[in-house]
């Protein structure tokens, strides 16, 4: 028995949490790799509040956090190196024969088990375990999948406890159940600021099989918190099996008329507002970043993964992100990583609309303007993924359904990219097939210029789930178009692009709380409320309705020459986007014939459109 071989390294209090729940195969698992990993203590969490407090607390004296001025908040620095997704060296572990798609970064499972398990021997000697239970969705619910953590990083489990339900009943409840996910991770050897030293053994590798991450020498959240994207390719894999959806979408809840809430998902792409939807002010936020959907009794319905928020800090400022500000600045229990800290242990951040101290410490060490790294390059006072890790419940706009069991009924998917020339502002799709194919599996976003390189460059990013699919794309697709024919009524799917440009000025057209009135329309719509126009890729809203929006909601007057700017089909842009999404789902293997129909047929409706009116259709010309 598991228990048996490491009975004499548990106290007496840990041996009885690991008995209450009565699954061998846990125990095998927890043993195995006490075993290799040999750390000198071991702590098992019951989720608690005794237990969450000892790893607050023990996460202060490893030194993996440090305490700051505000009650409750604390700092974590990750290495120089060591600040985000390694996508190098996150690899499938595949047993031969099987094959994931050309695009998946993957090496055979026998060769990644004996390398992984040759870096954990004994890496946890002088480092304390501890061994979590936690649930991803809400507890005893349809969309449990309950998760076993182990971390020799109290930084780790502590976020973890932020992020994640707490699944130890859940384990309790299940008994011998071989359906959980398992999560293996340590920092590894230390340097004297408590850092990852080994780098260059960084290694975070995903067995499909034995549903494992394993995760060592690292401790940026993510690679290392392993319910987060880590599990969410667990999930892709397992929902592919089981005839359900994990999406990188957000979840809220949008008010319309006489108190009515309509929930809805959306996915875009890293910078391209998602964060900012999520936090509207005047609606509700169920989560930001990971959505499970299944189909209960002819409707979507989605959960949030998490409980917490993972959130990038760059550029919060008081203006523009009030409900962030004021959680940031509240005696919440807040952790934050690689910002800079000035001697009263006050944080900042770039761009947070406030003056930075000329010294202090951050990710790099002791800290001053002008510090250059040994490579020559200026440091920034905080790193560009600086992050703070917060629960919902800090937050005012938390939606009530939050921990439902049953999940929110999805009314709309919503699909936005970085995206400068083609999409108007807000589109929605004629059907489901139609969005899924040209909304989501579409989706694209624009490189910035000040960090990725020469502006305009397209990243293609169906669902903005691409880095984590865990199924071929082909099969993916298949997987979103199957799932809408469960549906009675299928949620309706839009397009949104908070980037469009003028084509000549160059000037943005749209301002950044105008996304408040396209969501208002969008609810509007999904109780066929309003009317709109059909063009070749879409519907759009008429201009007297987005009028009235924009005076009831931002009390702006909108002009008819903004929106035939904001709403003009820019046909030879939307052709070139079709014809280019099309040559590159041409190179993969497997793709739903579906796919290249619809993608001819919202050609030849272009073609069509501008044979009788041009390149470039006001929206006026499809007046009826």
């Amino acid at each position: 028995m598991g228990l048996e071989r490491i009975r004499e390294r548990l106290s007496k209090e840990s041996l009885e949490k690991l008995e209450r729940i009565r699954n061998p195969y846990l125990h095998e698992f927890i043993a195995k790799y006490v075993d290799l990993c040999d750390p000198d203590e071991i702590f098992v969490s019951d989720g608690s509040e005794k237990d969450l407090q000892y790893i607050r607390e023990r996460a202060i004296e490893s030194g993996e956090e440090r305490p700051l001025a505000i009650k409750g908040h604390t700092v974590h620095f990750d290495g120089y190196y060591d600040q985000a997704r390694d996508r190098k060296n996150t690899k499938f572990l595949l047993p031969k024969g099987v094959s994931l798609g050309s695009s998946l970064n993957a090496i055979d499972r026998e060769e990644g088990l004996e390398e992984i398990h040759k870096l954990l021997d004994g890496i946890m000697r002088g480092h304390e375990l501890f061994i979590c239970f936690y649930c991803l969705g809400p507890t005893n619910s349809i969309f449990s999948i309950p998760c076993v953590q182990l971390t020799d990083s109290s930084y780790v489990a502590h976020s973890e406890n932020i992020l994640y339900r707490q699944g130890y009943e859940e384990f309790i409840r299940r008994g011998k159940t071989r359906e959980f996910f398992k999560f293996v991770h340590s920092e590894g050897e230390l340097d004297e600021r408590k850092t990852s030293k080994n780098i260059d053994k960084r290694r975070i590798y995903i067995d499909l099989v034995d549903e494992i991450v394993y995760s060592v020498n690292t401790q940026y959240g993510g690679n290392s918190i392993g319910l987060k994207k880590l599990a969410m390719r667990l999930a892709i894999n397992k929902a592919s099996r089981e005839g359900w959806l994990t999406e990188h979408m957000l979840i809220m809840g949008v008010h319309g008329p006489k108190g009515r809430v309509t929930y809805f998902t959306g996915a875009f792409p890293s910078m391209c507002g998602k964060t900012s939807t999520a936090m509207l002010e005047g609606e509700s936020i169920v989560g930001d970043d990971i959505a499970y959907i299944r189909e209960i009794n002819g409707e979507a319905r989605a959960v949030n993964v998490e409980k917490g928020v993972f959130g990038i800090i760059k550029g919060i400022n008081k203006e523009d992100d009030p409900i962030q500000w004021k959680v940031l600045h509240s005696e919440n229990e807040i952790i934050f990583s690689n910002v800079l800290v000035d001697d009263n242990g006050k944080v900042y951040w770039s761009g947070m609309g406030e003056d930075i101290p000329d010294r202090g410490y951050n990710h790099s060490g002791e800290w001053w303007k002008g510090k250059r790294d040994k490579e020559g390059n200026e440091i920034p006072c905080s790193h560009p993924n600086a992050r703070f890790t917060v629960e919902l419940k800090a937050f005012d706009n938390l939606d009530p359904n939050l921990d439902n069991p049953n999940g929110v009924k999805i009314g709309a998917i919503v699909y936005g990219g970085r995206d400068s020339d083609t999409w108007v502002p807000v589109q929605e799709a004629f059907d489901w097939v139609h969005g899924i194919i040209t909304k989501g599996a579409s989706l694209e976003s624009e490189r910035t210029a000040a960090v990725l390189g020469k502006e305009g460059v397209r990243e293609f990013n169906p669902m903005s789930n691409l880095d984590f699919l865990s199924v071929p794309i082909g099969k993916y697709i298949q997987m979103n178009l199957e799932f809408g024919k469960k549906l009675k009524h299928p949620p309706k799917i839009f397009a949104v692009n908070y980037f469009l440009r003028d084509k000549e000025t160059k000037e943005y057209l749209n301002e950044k709380i105008d996304k408040k009135v396209w969501f208002k329309w969008m609810e509007l719509r999904v109780h066929n409320e309003f009317g709109a126009l059909r063009t070749p890729t879409g519907y759009i809203p008429l201009y007297e309705d987005l009028r009235d929006l924009f005076s009831s909601v931002l009390k702006k007057r909108y002009e008819k020459e903004d929106y035939i700017k904001q709403f003009t089909i820019r046909v030879p842009e939307n052709l070139s986007k079709v014809r280019r999404i099309r040559k590159i789902y041409e190179k993969l293997e497997d793709i739903p014939s579906v796919l290249f129909r619809v993608l001819r047929e919202e050609e030849e409706r272009l073609l069509k459109a501008k044979r009788r009116y041009g390149d470039y259709i006001s929206p006026d010309d499809l007046v009826e």
